[in-house]
């Protein structure tokens, strides 16, 4: 198993039942403040819309208000949903981020809508066109970071020459070619979308090009941790989690409910094809059990870092689940040294 790697948060802003938006703005920023004492490396936002249970859709704003809140761990984008923007005012905000607070600030960039076609219509109308001009629109968007684009007619003058490092993100291959291709980073969506996880990989590594930013591959992987003091424990959590799957599955998402007991139809619900599928690379148990699942995994990928999402209702169970995990690649690593 690789040594010192490092260990990340994605982070949704969920909204719990019977909360608010403004509540979950709390609870992310405490966890972000725990997570930086416990050693986690980043902690990213994710862009969505239409979501009464996802609250980060403001997500460069959301971003400012965690790096304000914390000292020295990075903070960014997992990811900008950048057909959904001017590739300009992207620039502007998280060169804005990056001169506020210097060297913490990450872009990742995506190109998928986080949220429904009909949505994704009311935020740009011509959204398709950008959706096949994500490549073009990424360059653009190093262009404007670049100090050299001072002589340039148009200008994100705030953001040229500010040491924001761009990530491509991606659920499926396609990703893969362009990240290797533009020799940036490359963080994989394999917490809801494994599929194709070991084969975009390969791509990636096999067809990388050094570049400016990136002199050797570095690839990031998230899974879903929900870890407890014991198994028993941490399957209950982990009814939240199933129903917000479910949700998602049949387009009816609610807010994040509180956990239950396993039922039968729930274990069925879990067990189904679709949901093993979709979470496969869900680590639910003791901290043994996801000790031994997070290293398989490890070993497996070979990724440079792994990134964690942890969907539970409770906010002292959540903490408790990111401070397991944190022991646990303490552990791996101190193996490992």
């Amino acid at each position: 198993m690789k040594s010192n790697i490092p260990y990340s948060i994605l982070e949704l802003a969920t909204v719990s039942q019977g909360e608010t938006p403004g509540d979950s703005f709390e609870k992310a920023l405490d966890l972000a403040q725990k997570a930086e004492t416990a050693g986690y490396h980043r902690f990213w936002l994710a862009e969505h819309h239409n979501m009464k249970s996802i609250a980060s859709s403001a997500t460069s704003v959301l971003i400012g208000h965690i790096a304000s809140g914390t000292k020295k761990i990075r903070v960014g984008s997992g990811g900008i949903m950048l057909p959904n923007h001017s590739p300009l005012i992207i620039a502007e905000q998280f060169g804005t981020l990056g001169r506020l607070y210097p060297d913490r600030i990450d872009l990742g960039l995506g190109r998928a809508p986080g949220t429904d076609q009909t949505t994704a219509h009311a935020i740009r109308s011509d959204r398709m066109q950008s959706v096949y001009r994500f490549p073009d629109e990424v360059n653009q968007i190093q262009q404007y970071f670049s100090a050299d684009n001072e002589t340039s007619t148009v200008r994100a003058t705030v953001a040229e020459g500010v040491n924001v490092p761009l990530y491509i993100l991606g659920s499926s291959t396609d990703s893969a070619h362009l990240a290797a291709k533009n020799g940036l980073p490359y963080a994989f969506a394999s917490h809801f979308a494994p599929g194709q996880l070991m084969e975009a990989l390969s791509i990636y590594h096999n067809e990388f090009e050094p570049s400016e930013q990136l002199e050797e591959p570095y690839t990031i992987a998230c899974v879903n941790v929900i870890a407890a003091d014991t198994n028993e424990e941490a399957e209950q959590l982990s009814t939240s989690l199933i129903k917000m799957m479910l949700g998602v599955m049949t387009n009816n998402i609610d807010y994040m409910q509180p956990p239950t007991a396993m039922t039968p139809d729930l274990k069925e619900l879990a067990m189904s094809p679709a949901f093993q599928r979709m979470l496969k690379y869900a680590f639910i148990g003791d901290k043994a059990d996801v000790k031994r699942k997070t290293k398989e995994f490890i070993n497996a990928t070979q990724v440079d870092e792994l990134m964690v999402v942890s969907h539970i209702y409770n906010h002292e169970a959540r903490l408790k689940s990111y401070e397991t995990f944190a022991e646990i690649m303490q552990e791996l690593m101190s193996m490992e040294a």
